[in-house]
């Protein structure tokens, strides 16, 4: 489910991120809300987030070095099988 999907159309091909919208979607808007952009309603917006502090909080529940969390809380469990979707995911939320 991850990465760009390629569909023919008229013109030509036309490469569409499918997977990474299908990816937040099913396992971060529960929380973050539909819009990354916006404050979920038990997590901070996530939009822009780069693929280091995904990888760390998504796979570890820690932060890249540096970092300074947007909230205090623990609340979001690691999610190591997203491993795969970390590129995508990066894509969909820069």
């Amino acid at each position: 489910m991850s990465g760009l999907r390629t569909v023919l159309c008229g013109s030509g091909l036309l490469a569409v991120a499918l997977g990474s919208v299908t990816v937040y979607l099913a396992h971060c808007a529960t929380c973050h809300g539909p819009d990354p952009a916006q404050p979920g309603p038990l997590g901070p917006p996530i939009k822009g987030s780069s693929r280091a502090l995904l990888e760390a909080k998504v796979l570890r529940q820690t932060y890249p070095p540096g970092y300074t969390p947007k909230r205090p809380t623990q609340l979001m469990p690691p999610l190591p099988a997203l491993a795969g979707d970390i590129p995508a995911l990066a894509d969909y939320l820069k």
